[in-house]
């Protein structure tokens, strides 16, 4: 049978078969080991799956598409550090130039709000300046210059006061609204509050939140708050 398949395969019969010169016999043993490690590898690769080829087109679009989407992404991460850049830059600048700004006026108002001493704003050490925080450094009348945690009361109000007029006259608003800022100011404090107020109002609008009489009888107009029967809050206008 074998020799007859052999005939009809390849045209050849095996009883004609001469080895080549200086070549031997073939090595038997050494060929069906082979076909057996053959056949194993063979017998590895499982059942012939006559959709691999559509399965491999798939992944493979599949694999294109998500090439494509992470180049995109790559794309917009590097615009987003470009913009994230492009703002640190223009923050730097105008964050310098307004702080440079406020710290001129800051040094011209807190010597009106205490007749006298010198402060200033100082950024802490810090290799990027919008990393770095701001100290407020304050001198009044007759003390050393030192930060404004070891002022009293009353003069940290003041000067943190003289800090928001002097941020208050770099970018003026139509209107101001102050809560109870007077509170822990003495007379003598309160009468430079109120003269400073009475000069900045003709610029801009001031609204006062206060129980102090010095500053009711500086505003044009007073709005207060009675309560004549238990319950019933009642609202009293008063112009000058």
């Amino acid at each position: 049978n074998l020799s007859e398949r052999i005939r009809e395969r390849y045209g050849s019969d095996v009883r004609e078969f001469s080895p080549a010169e200086g070549e031997g016999a073939p090595d038997t043993a050494a060929l069906e080991a082979n076909r057996d490690e053959l056949r194993e590898k063979i017998s590895s690769l499982g059942e012939v799956s006559l959709s691999a080829l559509e399965e491999y087109n798939d992944l493979e679009r599949r694999h294109q598409f998500l090439l494509d989407q992470q180049t995109d992404l790559s794309k917009s991460v590097e615009a987003l550090h470009a913009a994230i850049s492009r703002i640190n830059r223009t923050t730097r600048e105008k964050f310098r130039t307004t702080f440079e700004e406020i710290n001129e006026k800051f040094k011209e108002t807190f010597p009106r709000f205490f007749s006298g001493g010198r402060a200033e704003l100082r950024l802490t050490e810090d290799s990027d300046i919008l990393d770095a925080g701001v100290e407020i450094a304050a001198q009044p009348p007759g003390k050393r210059l030192q930060n404004i945690t070891l002022l009293s009361g009353g003069e940290k109000a003041l000067t943190a006061t003289s800090l928001i007029f002097a941020i208050f006259l770099i970018k003026p608003s139509p209107f101001c609204l102050l809560d109870e800022v007077d509170a822990p100011l003495d007379d003598a404090n309160i009468d430079r509050f109120n003269e400073f107020v009475r000069d900045m109002s003709k610029i801009s609008q001031f609204l006062l939140i206060t129980h102090n009489k010095k500053t009711m009888e500086m505003a044009d107009a007073l709005y207060g708050i009675t309560m004549e029967e238990p319950g019933v809050s009642k609202v009293i206008t008063l112009r000058f």
